[in-house]
């Protein structure tokens, strides 16, 4: 592993500390690594109404344009579980991030045994995006 994603999977295994996960006891924690140096935490948060829930790493791309940041500004992404095999973003996360994050962003992912580092490109080829829609 790369010792330059030490610190956000460091914060993102922190914010896997603060999943609601009472229905999957699957729980997730991200982390969005700015480039100014910020770390900002998501985790997974399951609702009763399964469709309702929100993954973690939507849970931190979302708190990170809450706070004015924008795909321009990030330098790495975070998702970690407790799961026996690393855990990927799930459709819906990946078409969000495709569009949120630049397509050669890192994203790493780690259960705290093994570690990937992918993108969006390598994640999502041939995404849906704004382009589409001109």
């Amino acid at each position: 592993m790369e010792e330059r994603f030490e610190r956000v999977l460091s914060e993102a295994f922190k914010a896997m500390e603060n999943a609601y996960a009472p229905y999957s006891k699957y729980h997730v924690g991200a982390c969005v690594e700015t480039k100014n140096g910020d770390y900002i935490w998501g985790a997974n948060i399951e609702n009763a109404s399964f469709g309702l829930t929100n993954c973690g790493e939507r849970s931190a791309i979302f708190a990170a344009y809450s706070k004015g940041y924008r795909k321009e500004d990030i330098k790495a992404l975070a998702i970690v579980t407790d799961g026996k095999r690393v855990g990927a973003p799930c459709g819906a996360c990946r078409q969000v991030l495709s569009e949120l994050i630049g397509n050669e962003t890192p994203i790493v992912l780690s259960n705290g045994k093994e570690t990937v580092v992918t993108n969006m490109a390598e994640l999502l080829p041939f995404q849906f995006n704004s382009e589409d829609l001109d």
